[in-house]
């Protein structure tokens, strides 16, 4: 849901020579998948993963390897869950593609029908936003906007969508893509308002997971932590592969709360690649999957790895991409501490999950391709080296910049004003409130209203700026420089790291 299409910008340039292996790839599933991924697991630093793939409606592979948490010996299986992020969004559009079919809803009737509280900051826009644009990205955002102030806060979903009224669009209506996961949220919300008031994870558990005999996946990320047979989440901090704590977002649910297993997600996968049917049984309708691969916005273009050129489409929760003259209806996932992939490529009745559980990994990316490369009977490129390189090289330049912040912080300047000046009371009139205190030495701390477990330390680097640390690791690190007018300090500017948003926050002093 979040660091994923970062982390994928920065590699879709990077090409890899084709290897000078032609030969026969059919057997790489059966004879060479369990050396690749045990390789890759400690060249990556991944803790556990989860890999499924289906192929002609029979499951090829399925199995679990690695740990669920650094330093115990629980090894993963086939039913460990873990998040799945934004490949979440499928179910959330699945789900309102079968209401239509079934005349509860229309995707191209006007948001307001359904939630009239629903706004835009631009009233002339709220009546033209219909059911579809939300499941598309095209309101006009930029990709992330918004998602400090809606990603594990404490807003409600509700609040939410009146925070979206506030948000002022960064592109004409319907012009640009811009990923926004709290127009997801509105559309799961449309569901209470037509399905007899059952709420979005009480329907897609009714809808989708019972049916299709998926009694292990979790709608909600509160219910992660009480089940028995789970992963624990993890990122890397100052070199350090460590745990942390698993993220609460609930109030974004229907855009990246769900919880799964390969072996449950092997049966979503399977399903959608015969057309809704669970045997002789239709349990989605044909036409909804159909609704939600058709292409809606265009995102780009993508160099793939293979050195072809191809376009970047998306359809309603899904991503479409032309690779190898076959079709992929493709998603990833990316919460804190999690990263997943979700790949179908309908011609060849082709299905691929992999979960891992830590975002610092780009190794559940890399074994899609080599998979499908196997059964495209493609050369072996070895994606996972090509990316680990480029990975420790962009890794060693963040390193060595956040060194030179912390040699400025040992040097112990002074900030320009009496530290007593800069605290006080600040306003962002879309986030809401935040206080800066005072801290041990020169440091001070910063609380956010909406993160009421979360604080950023802060350490001077002389002038009015001050090096940012988060106790939430995903949050980033960076320089918050405060405004000063006549000696008094009037406002600062808060950033986090771009894969949680990419715009800045001015705070004014109250």
């Amino acid at each position: 849901m979040k660091k994923i299409l970062l982390l994928l910008a920065a590699f879709a340039l990077f090409y890899v020579p084709v290897s000078a292996q032609h030969a026969d790839r059919s057997k790489f599933i059966k004879d060479s998948l369990d050396l690749y991924i045990s390789k890759a697991l400690t060249n990556w630093r991944v803790p556990g993963m989860a890999v499924c793939v289906v192929k002609d409606g029979k499951v090829v592979l399925m199995k679990g390897y690695g740990i669920k948490e650094l330093g115990l010996m629980n090894k993963v299986d086939e039913n460990t869950l873990f998040m799945i992020g934004s490949n979440t969004k499928a179910f959330t559009a699945t789900a309102l593609a079968m209401l239509e079919t079934n005349k509860k809803l229309s995707l191209d009737e006007k948001v307001t029908k359904y939630i009239p509280e629903f706004k835009m900051q631009d009233k002339n826009l709220t009546d033209e936003v219909i059911v579809r644009d939300l499941l598309c990205h095209r309101l006009g955002f930029q990709t992330f906007q918004g998602d400090f102030t809606f990603y594990n806060t404490d807003l409600t979903r509700e609040d939410v969508i009146q925070r979206l009224g506030k948000m002022k669009p960064v592109y004409p209506f319907r012009t640009r893509w811009g990923y926004t996961n709290a127009a997801f949220l509105t559309a799961g919300e449309i569901i209470p308002r037509v399905a007899n008031g059952h709420s979005w994870e009480a329907y897609i558990k009714e809808a989708i997971f019972a049916p299709l005999g998926m009694g292990n996946s979790l709608a909600l990320s509160k219910d992660l932590p009480k089940s028995i047979n789970r992963t624990v989440p993890h990122t890397i901090v100052d070199g350090r592969l460590t745990p942390i704590p698993y993220c609460q977002i609930d109030g974004l649910a229907p855009a990246g709360a769900i919880s799964s297993s390969v072996n449950d997600m092997s049966k979503w996968v399977m399903a959608l690649l015969n057309n809704g049917k669970v045997g002789q049984r239709q349990v989605i309708p044909a036409a909804a999957i159909l609704a939600t691969r058709q292409p809606q916005d265009i995102v780009g273009s993508v160099q793939h790895m293979n050195g072809e050129t191809n376009f970047e489409l998306y359809g309603l929760g899904w991503f479409i991409q032309d690779y190898s003259n076959h079709r992929l209806i493709m998603h990833d996932g990316g919460v804190n501490g999690y990263l997943s992939s979700v790949t179908l490529v309908p011609q060849d009745n082709l299905g691929i999950v992999i979960l891992t559980n830590t975002d610092q990994n780009m190794i559940f990316e890399a074994l899609r391709w080599d998979i499908l490369d196997a059964y495209l009977k493609q050369p072996f490129r070895n994606y996972s080296e090509a990316y680990l390189k480029q990975y420790k090289a962009n890794t060693a330049t963040e390193q060595a910049n956040d060194r030179k912040l912390k040699d400025s912080v040992a040097l112990n300047l002074k900030p320009a004003l009496p530290v007593n000046k800069y605290l006080g009371k600040y306003s962002n009139e879309f986030y809401g409130n935040m206080e800066v205190t005072q801290g041990q030495n020169n440091n001070l701390e910063m609380r956010f209203e909406h993160h009421p477990k979360m604080y950023a330390l802060m350490q001077p680097l002389g002038g009015n700026r001050f090096y940012v640390t988060f106790s939430d690791p995903t949050l980033g690190k960076a320089i918050f420089p405060f405004t000063v007018q006549n000696g008094d300090v009037t406002g600062v500017r808060v950033k986090v790291a771009d894969f949680v948003e990419r715009g800045a926050y001015e705070f004014k002093k109250l």
